[in-house]
């Protein structure tokens, strides 16, 4: 069994924790973090570092990869971008919960993770570093590009174009034949019915763009003066 890292020790790192030990096909030696000190732990693996370690580390235990546990679509793309930069040729896993389903056809990138009880169905391609999250739901013939995600229970009908770095919110509905594109958000709960365009805040049902948004721009949780983000279900 090959030793990898998780870069990431935060809550979403534990349930990719989880998946990888659900799998068994490799063995986490521990967690890479920039935020928290070396040597704690997190649960139960040791805090090794932060990404200008690696080097050291993968000589130490035999790394032979890892994978980015990012909840964030952005910062996910940055910290591998720093990680190509001290580590040219590290390799990225990925992970699928042996609690979802995967259909005929499908493809998935590196550095991607498919939650307990994702549903994939057939003809489906996922990019690389993309999270399909719990119980989410993908019918058949839809593309997911690069460094996005769909949140947990939402569902999307077939052939969804999902544009890199677009998220898709808590328990949104998506009906057949869309194509939301690059950067983009959906916000919790919405019903989507028409097509979205980049660079998009939408949300509602049926969803409807609401102003533009700049790549980068944060779309969990709370903003410094407590107002609700993009990812918030507004009717």
């Amino acid at each position: 069994m090959k030793n990898i890292v998780i870069i990431g020790a935060s809550g979403h790192g534990s349930v990719v924790l989880d998946c990888i030990k659900q799998e068994g096909r490799y063995e986490v030696v521990g967690f890479i973090d920039s935020y928290l000190k070396t040597n704690q732990f997190y649960c139960g693996k040791k805090i090794l570092g932060n990404e200008y370690d690696l080097p050291n580390l993968i000589e130490k235990f035999g790394i032979s990869g890892g994978i980015i546990a990012i909840g964030d679509n952005w910062t996910r793309k940055k910290v591998y971008e720093r990680i190509m930069q001290i580590v040219p040729d590290f390799i990225f896993i990925s992970t699928v919960h042996p609690d979802s389903t995967i259909g005929t056809n499908v493809t998935i990138g590196q550095g991607s993770v498919v939650m307990p009880g994702a549903i994939v169905n057939a003809n489906c391609q996922i990019g690389d570093f993309c999270i399909l999250n719990t119980s989410c739901s993908l019918d058949h013939d839809s593309q997911i590009k690069q460094f996005s995600s769909l949140a947990p229970r939402s569902c999307a009908g077939g052939n969804l174009f999902l544009g890199s770095f677009s998220a898709i919110g808590l328990g949104t509905n998506i009906i057949e034949n869309i194509k939301i594109y690059e950067h983009s958000v959906v916000g919790a709960g919405s019903l989507v019915i028409n097509n979205i365009g980049s660079f998009s805040v939408a949300y509602g049902s049926p969803a409807r763009t609401v102003r533009r948004r700049d790549p980068g721009e944060p779309y969990l949780g709370r903003n410094p003066k407590g107002a609700v983000i993009s990812l918030i279900a507004r009717n």
